[in-house]
């Protein structure tokens, strides 16, 4: 069972083998997902900027990078231009920093000790995993009745156990930092 406490070195996360398996490969699809960073060759790219900033099809995309007005496409469009590639960017360094302090203990479990800028960045990418999930679940309030009621089977069943765990996981590191 994973253990999340704070000491005076920094976050202390111990992390079973299976845990560690399931958030180094959720944090690997994350990257696949957010896609690889643009060509440093492409001169609007390497400002920040979206050449043609689209609104996802992907509908966990589009929860990961909502339209930031939503009655007004065109100034939606522009927004996501000039701000997508950046949010883009901190999620791939923060799902990064996640595999990076994971390491190749994600076979045998994690034992780390997590600097601040690394909790933040575990925080950040746990809260996109979840997204992530919880879109593809299409998470509602009702969520736990409904997982409670899922046939053991239910391919559903270990996503729904999931997101329950990272949900816990992530609770934790809050209150650790905090």
């Amino acid at each position: 069972m994973s253990t999340v406490k704070k000491n005076r070195k920094g976050v202390v996360l111990r992390l079973e083998a299976e845990e560690a398996a399931l958030v180094h490969a959720l944090m690997r699809q994350l990257v696949t997902l957010l896609g690889d960073a643009p060509d440093a060759d492409d001169e609007l790219a390497s400002m920040g900027i979206a050449e043609h900033a689209v609104k996802p099809d992907d509908p966990v995309l589009a929860r990961l990078f909502p339209d930031a007005y939503r009655e007004d496409g065109e100034a939606a469009g522009e927004f996501r231009r000039y701000t997508e590639m950046g949010l883009r960017d901190g999620k791939r360094e923060a799902a990064s920093t996640v595999l990076r302090t994971i390491g190749d203990a994600h076979d045998s479990g994690v034992d780390t000790v997590l600097d601040k800028d690394e909790a933040q960045a575990w925080l950040r990418a746990l809260n996109d995993v979840r997204l992530a999930l919880g879109t593809r679940l299409d998470i509602s309030e009702e969520w736990y009745e409904e997982a409670g009621r899922l046939d053991p089977h239910d391919p559903r069943t270990a996503m729904f156990a999931a997101y329950d765990w990272l949900t816990m996981l992530q609770e934790s590191m809050v209150r650790a930092v905090w």
